[in-house]
């Protein structure tokens, strides 16, 4: 314990204190669509219909009728798209980027923070299982192994692959045509 002036106590907590961020969010945009890559924002608000069938398809419930997606552009053309998805691992947020190709596949995914235990974090080499995936493939010990200690941590990170594929599938395939 330490006293602080005015004769208050502060009591020291000797928890380690874990947190990494990993990249901003315009090292983010350069992971996602390369240097010198054109970013537009594309907000999207789905209606109530939409909202069910987001989360039909996704299995996993929205929280927010705002969605953000990135479109990258290299000579005027539509390089792919991206999302940043915050989640609650187990108490404490990760931050995914997750990269769509233009035709919607999963062309990759990077954590951009991560503030539970290191020992939880999947690898990168796990990610790569989520791959060119479809929607109904992106679940646990059937097309995607597990992890043994990063549970919380790769179902949480199938889920936000699921909302992104999902909302790509109701709300921006059908604009691109």
């Amino acid at each position: 314990m330490k006293r602080l002036a005015g004769g208050v106590l502060l009591l020291l907590m000797m928890f380690p204190v874990f947190g990494k961020i990993y990249y901003s969010k315009t090292e983010a945009m350069v992971l996602a669509f390369g240097e010198g890559a054109t970013v537009e924002m594309l907000s999207l608000f789905p209606d109530d219909n939409q909202v069910r069938e987001i989360e039909n398809k996704a299995r996993v419930k929205l929280e927010s009728n705002f969605i953000t997606f990135y479109v990258g552009k290299k000579n005027g053309r539509v390089s792919g798209y991206a999302a940043i998805e915050s989640h609650t691992v187990r108490t404490k947020p990760e931050t995914l980027l997750i990269v769509l190709s233009p035709s919607g596949d999963i062309a990759a995914i990077h954590t951009l923070a991560f503030h539970e235990p290191p020992e939880y974090q999947p690898p990168q080499r796990w990610y790569q299982q989520l791959l060119g995936k479809a929607l109904p493939q992106l679940s646990l010990n059937t097309d995607i192994q597990g992890i043994s200690g990063a549970t919380l941590s790769t179902r949480s990170a199938l889920k936000m692959a699921r909302k992104v594929k999902a909302v790509f599938e109701v709300m921006v395939k059908g604009e691109q045509q």
